[in-house]
């Protein structure tokens, strides 16, 4: 049986009737074909009603926080490409398609829309610097191939998504996206997307401080386990440094008189050295076990065939796979 590619909307929503009807009704002008599903996160006011009326399946996440909505998410909707964007109206979803068909045509694991601001207050000062700060953080951790790691708007094969074990609570979801796609080196490709102010009546639910000290934790500690050989390293390096600080006068002392005056302080040296040596050998076994997980990632990554454009085909014990093309000469 001969099958189109699947399209699946996700639109995470909390307290979001004020724009999500137009983000819905945008989706579905830009990609008929797709399934958009707004997944409400506790909202208080009408959001669920306003999506149904716009044409939205609507699931409900309990748990508050859109990492929370993204795991279900994940594991609910099954799709060959697989596009998030917000329910506040801020991201121009009639680019909608253009992401899609860019992941068809790479193909890509992952396409972000990349954000270029298009109104005055639409981008606070204090979130653009973070992002920035944030953005050369992972670029200097795991890569350079991203420009806008705090986009909410991406779109995704189904590889990626069955791939990924989508741990945040909150908003650092984004940055637990990139740092898997540039960990795994999976092709990623980025467009400029209008990023716009919200619609009246809506309310940002991002926290400059409280988020960007949040999502800088998330890097810190995917950077533990994610190069666990770089900060293990980085530790045993200070704490010899200070082994050697300390150590230094106990020898200059033995050297001049032959004794050792500050018995204390060549212990605790010592014990500063042998716990700087312990340090790295932990880096070291965790970068080893980091690989062993890695390549089963990998493994399950490559289990799902790469997006593709073409009609496939599904029989019974077959799997899915491209039809053949078959060319005018070739007869029936």
């Amino acid at each position: 049986m001969v099958v189109e590619p699947t399209i699946a909307c996700v639109v995470p929503c909390h307290n979001e009737e004020a724009a999500v009807g137009k983000v819905v009704r945008d989706l579905r002008a830009a990609l008929p074909e797709a399934v958009v599903y707004v997944y409400d996160n506790a909202s208080t006011d009408r959001t669920v009603e306003v999506a149904r009326a716009a044409g939205a399946i609507v699931r409900e996440e309990t748990r508050k926080g859109k990492g929370n909505v993204i795991r279900r998410a994940f594991a609910d909707v099954d799709a060959d490409a697989l596009l998030i964007i917000d329910g506040d109206d801020t991201y121009d979803a009639s680019r909608a398609r253009d992401l899609v068909d860019l992941l068809f045509e790479g193909p890509y694991d992952q396409v972000v829309g990349a954000r270029r601001v298009t109104d005055d207050g639409a981008y606070r000062a204090g979130h653009a610097v973070g992002n920035k700060l944030l953005t050369g953080a992972v670029r200097s951790l795991f890569g350079n191939d991203v420009t806008d790691m705090l986009s909410g708007y991406r779109v995704f094969s189904r590889r990626f998504v069955k791939s990924f074990p989508a741990l945040a609570r909150e908003f650092e979801t984004e940055t637990e996206m990139t740092i898997h796609a540039l960990h795994l080196r999976l092709p990623t490709a980025e467009i400029l997307t209008d990023y716009r102010v919200r619609a009246a009546g809506g309310e940002s639910k991002l926290r400059t401080y409280r988020d960007g000290w949040r999502i800088l934790r998330v890097i810190l500690d995917l950077a533990r386990r994610e190069r666990p050989s770089l900060v293990h390293t980085v530790l045993a390096g200070v704490l010899a440094l200070v082994s050697v600080i300390l150590g230094i006068p106990v020898i200059v002392d033995f050297v001049e008189t032959g004794t050792v005056p500050r018995v204390p302080t060549a212990i605790l040296a010592a014990a500063i050295m042998t716990i700087a040596a312990l340090v790295l050998l932990v880096g070291y076994i965790l970068e080893s076990l980091m690989h062993m997980r890695q390549e089963q990632t990998r493994l399950v990554h490559l289990s799902y065939p790469a997006p593709v454009r073409t009609p496939r085909y599904t029989a019974r014990g077959a799997g899915t796979g491209p039809v053949p093309v078959r060319k005018a000469a070739d007869g029936p």
